[in-house]
């Protein structure tokens, strides 16, 4: 990812100045005309932050035609199984900062992290105590919990969407088969209380054979993320929870290359030695497996 050599910032002259303040003002006033005043709002800050960065940095125009260029590589490798411009949000933290935005926290409320861009719509529905692997290749992983709102009341019935990658690192999108594994959703059982198999989460790097790898890789950055397991909740009146778990001890906790990882969200994935009973009986065939809890708590519509 070339951009050119640029000399570095150097004194631009009063004249220069209002030239290019009176640039930004005529783009700003172009927008004046805007009868909804939130586009106007977002348009307008828009260009002013634009503007400001090209201003601050001296931005060349080979710099700019690389940014249009690798704009354009992004969109050509996007369709609707890879989801390039997601990815650059999630590795500028711009994904993050939206969520924190939007999702302030609230008394006891479960923190929200990022949605990631390997959501499936219509995942299959299984049983409490059911397997969302699917055959996938990893460790056999008990995940079990509640779901509560901010007050403890349990909540029944509360639909749980839970995605992650296989042990190699591959979510099932990426598999040439079009099978489907490691997702599948459930849903809260009377007591608010939820339970499946899944796998013990592994670290795995994001898709990094693209624009956006190109530009990791030219700013020394890794594409690792750290280990984890996706949920989406949502139940009538609460708000809706997008979010991972992580796992305690996995040396990428302090370099997760989307900056999803939250100190609430990390949790104990304890082993368990091979031949030790599983909680529901199921016979595992002797392998080790693991076991973790996740309690969840849904803050009310509209915090």
């Amino acid at each position: 990812m070339e951009t050119g050599s640029h000399s570095g910032p150097h004194p631009v002259s009063e004249a220069q100045q209002r030239v290019e303040e009176k640039l930004v003002q005529n783009v700003l006033d172009s927008f004046e005309r805007c009868q909804d005043p939130r586009l106007k709002q977002l348009m307008q800050s828009l260009t002013r932050h634009i503007h400001s960065f090209i201003r601050e940095v001296r931005l060349t125009e080979a710099e700019w035609n690389a940014a249009i260029s690798f704009l354009t590589a992004a969109g050509h490798i996007t369709d609707d199984k890879r989801q390039e411009f997601i990815l650059l949000s999630d590795v500028f933290g711009a994904s993050m900062q939206t969520i924190a935005v939007n999702n302030e926290t609230i008394d006891n409320a479960t923190e929200a992290t990022v949605f990631g861009p390997f959501f499936v719509e219509d995942a299959p529905e299984i049983e409490n105590g059911g397997d969302i692997a699917g055959a996938a290749p990893g460790q056999p992983c008990w995940v079990e919990g509640s779901v509560k709102d901010t007050a403890g009341n349990p909540i029944p019935n509360a639909r749980i969407e839970v995605w992650e990658a296989d042990e190699d690192g591959f979510y099932d999108v990426q598999y040439s088969d079009q099978r489907v594994s490691g997702r599948a959703h459930l849903f809260s059982d009377a007591d608010g209380n939820y339970r499946f198999w899944g796998l013990t989460p592994t670290p795995y790097p994001i898709p990094h054979d693209g624009p956006v790898g190109e530009m990791l890789e030219a700013v020394g950055r890794s594409p690792m993320r750290a280990s984890h397991l996706h949920f989406m909740v949502t139940a009538p009146g609460l708000r809706t929870l997008v979010t991972h778990i992580f796992v305690r001890g996995d040396e990428l906790l302090k370099h997760d290359s989307v900056f999803g990882v939250k100190e609430s969200l990390i949790r104990n994935f304890e082993e368990q030695a091979p031949g030790t009973a599983a909680p529901d009986g199921r016979d595992l065939g002797g392998l080790s497996w693991a076991r973790t809890r996740f309690d969840i708590v849904l803050a009310p519509t509209g915090s």
